[in-house]
């Protein structure tokens, strides 16, 4: 009976919310998942539940002590090959985040600041996306800000 009353742990791939688009939902998740083995482990679970076409974006803030310090930058690319995007947000680091994840060619991105990272995401995100946010910390209220943004963007739509 326990376990049929189940709900999921916090921030481990916890539904933060959705929004309809015309082309379908955009939803957007919150893990915890903090260095490389985590972030593939989180990815790759992710993506083995999802349809054909439908996309991960990996936003992610490397905030622990050993990622910034940069310890293992070099696994970022590893970690994030089964995501279709990765946007790292590189406040704070002590090292080039755009040059670790250069290996990613066209499929990462690196910004400095929250404001920043929610309007390119919101601009990225299509309908059937999956939008995967992790960090070991609040990431600066990411999230709501980008549900926000994605559901303004649809109220900013012209109807037909």
């Amino acid at each position: 009976q326990a376990l049929g009353n189940f709900e999921n742990v916090k921030r481990r791939m916890e539904l933060r919310g959705t929004v309809t688009t015309a082309s379908g939902k955009i939803t957007v998740y919150d893990d915890f998942a903090h260095h490389p083995t985590a972030i593939r482990t989180t990815v790759d679970g992710l993506r083995r539940t999802l349809k054909a076409g439908e996309r991960i974006l990996a936003v992610f803030e490397p905030r622990s002590n050993t990622m910034k310090l940069g310890t293992m930058k070099a696994q970022l690319p590893w970690s994030l090959e089964n995501a279709d995007l990765a946007i790292c947000h590189s406040g704070g680091l002590g090292w080039d985040a755009a040059e670790a994840l250069a290996p990613m060619a066209g499929r990462a991105m690196v910004l400095d600041n929250i404001e920043a990272l929610v309007a390119q995401v919101s601009r990225a995100a299509r309908g059937g996306d999956h939008i995967l946010c992790m960090s070991n910390g609040g990431f600066g209220g990411f999230h709501a800000k980008l549900l926000q943004a994605l559901q303004e963007k649809q109220l900013e739509r012209p109807t037909a």
